[in-house]
């Protein structure tokens, strides 16, 4: 698991006051990433079940998240994070976690997609920021961003809301989007000074794509989908990098905002 996604996680956590039962498909824990992406604590006194196609550290149960044998309705929250380029058959798979949610739940999912190939056992897709928000168009209200440069970036993020929403959500989603942001500009600043003074003498030596993604790669911008006709400009945000932008979702249904 990656830096920015385990803040993705924390942050959406905190900004939208997710609660248990939260189950996570993708929960196995890799050797030397336990730190990362051990994501138990960022839920303190919820009901956490992490589940994944085999078992081992971080694995509660043993599930195929396209044929998941849980009742409907049984999670709160669902957290599915750098796990759907390893299924198959992501539709199938959304569903499946969409299925699992209570009224008022949240579906967490982030993907890579300017990533080399990791098999985990085995790597297939690469999801566009447009892929996820059709993904998660099923539900009630979705937000779809992506870091680095807009036309290629490396990794989208998405979490999608089953109506009623929470109080606030426009707020809530603002929230969430502003600490993100602050999230990545510190994590630019921490880079420690060597490293940052030989990535800048480096992109001398790269081609003009390689360079913008350097430029880019702690960059970020949302999109706020709602089922409802909402007017033209609910919110918008500006701050340097990020944007913030609320439309409705062609073929959702109507959501009740409470």
């Amino acid at each position: 698991m990656r830096p920015q996604v385990r803040a993705f996680v924390e942050i959406a956590a905190s900004a939208f006051a997710l609660r248990g039962p939260v189950y996570e498909f993708g929960s196995y824990q890799v050797a030397q990433q336990d730190a990362l992406s051990d994501l138990r604590g960022l839920f303190p006194g919820q009901p956490y079940i992490g589940c994944d196609a085999r078992p081992g550290p971080g694995v509660d149960r043993v599930e195929d998240v396209t044929r998941i044998a849980l009742p409907d309705g049984c999670a709160q929250t669902v957290v599915c994070v750098d796990t759907l380029e390893h299924v198959f058959d992501v539709p199938r798979a959304v569903q499946e976690m969409i299925r699992l949610l209570r009224p008022g739940g949240a579906l967490l999912i982030s993907a890579p997609m300017d990533f080399r190939i990791h098999e985990y056992p085995s790597d297939y897709w690469r999801l566009t920021p447009a892929c996820v928000a059709r993904l998660l168009g099923p539900l009630d209200a979705c937000v779809v961003g992506s870091q680095g440069v807009e036309k290629h970036p490396h990794t989208v993020l998405g979490i999608g809301f089953r109506a009623p929403l929470p109080l606030g959500f426009v707020r809530r989603a603002e929230l969430f989007i502003a600490q993100f942001q602050g999230w990545l500009h510190a994590a630019q600043k921490q880079l420690p000074r060597r490293k940052r003074w030989k990535n800048r003498l480096a992109l001398w030596l790269r081609s003009k794509g390689e360079r913008q993604r350097r430029l880019s790669e702690f960059d970020a911008r949302f999109a706020v989908h709602l089922a409802e006709a909402w007017p033209p400009r609910i919110a918008q945000q500006h701050d340097g990098d990020a944007a913030c932008r609320c439309a409705p979702t062609a073929g959702q249904q109507r959501a009740a905002v409470v």
